[in-house]
């Protein structure tokens, strides 16, 4: 097992390395004056400012200097300052992740909850009325794209109804909304995913010796199917909360909602490369991260997996 979380550990170093420097580059790449945007466009035009600019922020150095300066800078938590709000874009970043991870967290409670059971009654009845609700729930679901879910329930629920919020974060009433917006696509998915696998144990040998030695269907289906069906669900769950945890720009924007996906927008349309680059880097590092305790988790529930 430690062999195996070695391995895990140097394929997410690279992955981090390789991530920061497609980010880095397109940055520079992409049309656009940062420099420009941080200073004004009047005072842009003086070279003296434009050259103080510059060398504040590194900008001064030919590119591959400045991803190496970038690099050793990241290895020592420091992700740079914004040009937008002149501070950390750690400091920013810690402000707002609080945020995200609360909506991020109810989000992944819907999944689990809402995804997982309806999963199992499909299976359990299959080709039921349940059966084909879950399998027509669950197409209508995907087929919506995330912006237009949240749209639609903030019509329904919050403007006509008046039951919900309609934007904010205030009270956990705010936090329906825009986690059941979050949550919607990845609940049919984990509703899918929970059917077919459930399906697949339900037809194994030992699920059938099980229920010739008497055993009720609760049992058989609670302690030994349940059991063996859930870990690719378990997978897709802790890589979906990691993306999560690297912030929603869509829901985010929609329910006015102060968190990392938020800031991002907000960055890239000031041009503010640090702040831009920084969350990109902090979504990357999360993910893999939680990818890789994911990965653990798996090697321990599946000794196939890390003997492979």
């Amino acid at each position: 097992m430690g062999k195996y979380i070695l391995r895990r550990l140097l394929q997410m170093i690279l992955v981090l390395i390789g991530a920061s420097l497609i980010l880095f580059v397109c940055l520079f790449v992409l049309p656009g004056d940062p420099i420009g945007s941080l200073a004004g466009s009047e005072r842009v035009r003086d070279p003296v400012v434009r050259e103080t600019l510059e060398k504040r922020y590194n900008l001064d150095k030919p590119l591959p200097v400045q991803y190496l300066t970038y690099l050793g800078n990241v290895a020592t938590g420091d992700l740079g300052e914004s040009f937008r709000l002149r501070r950390p874009v750690n400091d920013v970043i810690w402000e707002k992740i609080g945020n995200t991870f609360r909506l991020a967290l109810t989000a992944i409670v819907f999944e689990i909850i809402i995804g997982v059971i309806a999963g199992i009654v499909a299976a359990v009845f299959r080709y039921s009325f349940w059966d084909v609700l879950v399998t027509v729930a669950v197409t209508l679901t995907v087929g919506f794209a995330t912006f237009v879910t949240g749209l639609i329930l903030q019509q329904v629920f919050a403007l006509k109804l008046g039951w919900l919020p309609l934007s904010g974060q205030e009270t956990p009433l705010h936090y329906i909304l825009p986690a059941v917006t979050l949550a919607s696509v990845s609940t049919a998915l984990v509703a899918r995913l929970m059917r077919g696998t459930m399906l697949e144990v339900l037809r194994a040998d030992y699920i059938r010796t099980a229920f010739a030695k008497g055993l009720t269907k609760r049992t058989v289906i609670l302690k030994h199917a349940l059991r063996n069906s859930v870990i690719p669900v378990v997978t897709f769950i802790g890589i979906d909360f990691g993306t999560l945890l690297g912030g929603a720009l869509i829901t985010e924007v929609i329910f006015n909602w102060n968190g990392i996906g938020s800031a991002l927008v907000t960055a890239i349309g000031a041009q503010d490369n640090p702040m831009v680059l920084g969350i990109a880097t902090y979504s990357v590092a999360i993910f893999v991260v939680v990818n890789l305790v994911v990965d653990t988790l798996y090697g321990f529930l599946d000794p196939r997996i890390r003997l492979q």
